[in-house]
């Protein structure tokens, strides 16, 4: 029975840290712009000429 107790706090703290870490990304702007990844691979890159 203390296994189990052990793996429900146990589990209990990695989700509050990855809850944690889901809302400091979200509060640091990394989910800012959802647009331009979708569409950056359409675009070709341009070539730099050798001279």
């Amino acid at each position: 029975m203390s296994v189990i107790l052990v793996l429900i706090i146990t589990s209990i703290v990695v989700a509050v840290v990855f809850l944690g870490a889901f809302f400091w990304a979200v509060k640091s702007g990394q989910y800012d712009d959802t647009y331009s990844p979708s569409v950056r691979m359409l675009f070709e890159d341009k070539v730099k000429k050798k001279k």
